[in-house]
């Protein structure tokens, strides 16, 4: 993301892609980022927090019931799920070897921007829907 502002970068994730600027300003000026330290853990699966965050540098490792799944790099996005249901988080997700920064969101700045634009929300299903597709085909 070094060679781009944040706005560019996140307008170019399925999540946010066709978004209003207004929106994504909103949006941005609403979350914060966050810098990890490698093998610290971001989130605990089971924790009650809820929140976005899209992954800005470095890669981080997923494990759901202590099983590992593809480590997230950059452009990728968790805790969307907990986002949109409030139930615990699903996977533990932990900094890799370089640190991890991302652009976090959490469920108190992000629900205001969803009730206000109906198009955040349909972004939502949409990403959502395709990494449904995605895990139903085994890709």
């Amino acid at each position: 993301m070094s060679y781009e502002s944040l706005p560019q970068f996140l307008a170019k994730i399925d999540l946010f892609e066709g978004l209003p600027k207004e929106t994504l300003s909103e949006l941005i000026e609403r979350g914060t980022t966050l810098k990890v330290p490698a093998g610290s853990h971001v989130v605990e699966q089971g924790a009650h927090d809820a929140g976005l965050q899209v992954v800005l540098a470095g890669s981080a490792v997923v494990s759901v019931n202590g099983v590992e799944r593809e480590p997230l790099e950059v452009g990728d996005y968790f805790g969307e799920v907990s986002l949109i249901d409030g139930l615990p988080r699903s996977a533990t997700v932990v900094a890799g070897p370089e640190g991890l920064s991302t652009f976090a969101l959490s469920a108190l700045a992000f629900e205001p921007v969803v009730r206000a634009n109906p198009d955040v929300a349909q972004s939502l299903l949409k990403a959502l829907t395709a990494r449904i597709r995605s895990l139903e085909s085994g890709s």
